[in-house]
């Protein structure tokens, strides 16, 4: 065994009996570090600390982590100019942010009877959205509403 000390020294290749004296001097554990090495490498290390040390690291990277939601912009077949480009800068938005939005048409009344006028402005919003995002779910009828989800461009 390649035994390194606890200040982190290379001690040299030992017997195994003898990696476990040297852990037993200091008061300490004898950890494995890497068996498919040639010969294996052991480290004497306080196994307990070193757990410790581990479970707040890997805290710490999933507090750093971002959580990806699912924004919703909402539109209707004969949403006007202007309520268009303010619903389209806010789903930029979300989708610079990193987050996926869900593009929802919502049909009222007869407005069913004209699904494609909807078709015609989610595929409008698609395009608008082309640089910023990719649709990752393509417009389906639910009910009374048509809904698209774009996801935001890996970086």
């Amino acid at each position: 065994m390649r035994l390194v000390g606890s200040d982190s020294e290379q001690i040299g290749v030992v017997s195994l009996e003898e990696a476990f004296d040297r852990a037993d001097e200091e008061g300490l554990d004898l950890v494995e570090v890497s068996p498919q090495a040639e010969p294996p490498v052991v480290k004497i290390m306080d196994y307990g600390k070193y757990k410790y040390e581990a479970s707040k690291r890997a805290h710490k990277a999933k507090a750093k982590a971002k959580q990806v939601q699912l924004k919703e912009v909402k539109f209707r077949p004969k949403t006007d100019q202007h309520d268009y480009e303010v619903k389209l800068k806010n789903a930029i938005r979300f989708l610079k942010q990193g987050d996926r939005v869900k593009v929802t048409m919502r049909f009222r009344g007869r407005e069913m009877l004209h699904q494609e006028i909807g078709r015609e402005v989610l595929d409008r919003i698609e395009a608008d959205l082309a640089e910023y995002g990719k649709v990752e779910q393509h417009p389906k009828l639910e009910g009374r509403q048509m809904t698209m989800v774009v996801a935001p461009h890996k970086h």
